[in-house]
């Protein structure tokens, strides 16, 4: 099969390879890849801010596709179904975190496209408890995005707003590829969005108006009104501070990203008065249940930018430096 790999770590780009098409194992299933979103941990694994991924390695983690194939004790699934596969790819299913649905912070979980073979290629083998079942109707490309950027987007607005007691005003950092997503998800639950970009990004702050957002700055302005709860999309330590400084008290600020840089030192007067700091470890599988179920109730659309898988460098690239909204979408050809 076809497929993008990282040959060393830290290369910083992938390159093009003939794979022999892989096997189900027990408990696993074959999909056949119709679209791979291209995620900012992507970056972090090929660029080598995440240590020890497997070597060589397909990288990919927002796999949307059907399965073709079974291994044993599949019962769950079976040929022709859409599925879903995202970043949390395998769990222990023993520990104590898996025996009360936590197995997002397994100590034995492994992660696709970093230590399982990823969607950067033509099919995958998942295993079935993180391959999700997923309705006939958005397109593939459509919901590539909804893996990864919905599924941690999710999660962390569950966290912000039971943290901050509600959240009536929820400010996002980054307004990128989970951002977009998260915004229709708040505006749907009659929640302000308040959108933070790169300072003078202004086609990204007109892009987050017309989802909606009631107000979009640069990251280095302060809101009009404090914030109830801010998520950090963006993996920029010194927006830390930043985002604390934002909120209201009882406030919350949840930092959504696998890899930020260093946190500066900030006064504890910012973190004072009952502010919470918090960060967002993977998903759940409820996590998933509940936001595919949420997806067609929302509506949420996606905007994407689609690109052929032997142009994943050229993604990479593009999402590096920001020259698309919203998220970018691997399709294999051939």
């Amino acid at each position: 099969m076809k497929a993008m790999v990282l040959a060393e770590r830290g290369a910083g780009r992938v390159e093009p390879r003939d794979l022999p098409d892989p096997e189900p194992g027990p408990g696993e299933v074959l999909v056949e890849i119709a679209a791979c979103g291209v995620c900012r941990t992507d970056l972090h694994v090929v660029d080598g801010d995440l240590p020890d991924p497997v070597i060589p390695l397909v990288p990919g983690h927002e796999i949307i596709g059907r399965v073709v194939g079974v291994g044993k004790g599949v019962g769950d699934l079976s040929p022709g179904v859409r599925v879903g596969v995202p970043w949390l790819g395998r769990s222990c299913g023993e520990c104590r975190f898996c025996t009360t649905g936590r197995e997002n912070l397994c100590e034995r979980a492994r992660y696709t496209g970093y230590q399982i073979d990823g969607g950067y290629a033509r099919f995958t083998v998942a295993d079935h408890r993180y391959a999700f079942r997923l309705p006939e109707g958005p397109s593939d490309v459509e919901l590539a995005p909804l893996m990864c950027a919905g599924l941690i987007g999710y999660r962390s607005y569950r966290m912000a707003i039971d943290s901050a007691l509600g959240a009536g005003r929820i400010g996002l950092y980054g307004f990128g590829a989970a951002a977009h997503i998260l915004a229709q998800v708040a505006r749907h639950d009659g929640r302000e969005v308040y959108a933070f970009t790169k300072p003078g990004d202004d086609s990204g702050q007109r892009f987050a108006r017309e989802l909606g957002a009631v107000w979009a700055g640069g990251s280095d302005e302060r809101p009009p009104e404090p914030l109830d709860a801010a998520i950090l999309f963006a993996p920029v330590g010194d927006l830390v501070p930043t985002a604390l400084r934002a909120v209201a008290r009882g406030g919350a600020v949840v930092c959504a990203g696998i890899h930020m840089s260093d946190v500066p030192s900030f006064p504890y007067r910012i973190l004072w008065e009952e502010r919470v700091l918090r960060s967002v470890a993977n998903l759940t599988r409820r996590d998933a249940r509940e936001f595919l179920e949420l997806v067609p109730r929302v509506g949420i659309r996606t905007r994407v930018t689609e690109y052929p898988l032997s142009e994943a460098n050229r993604a990479l690239d593009d999402l590096r430096a920001g020259r698309f909204e919203g998220a970018a979408v691997l399709v294999p050809q051939g």
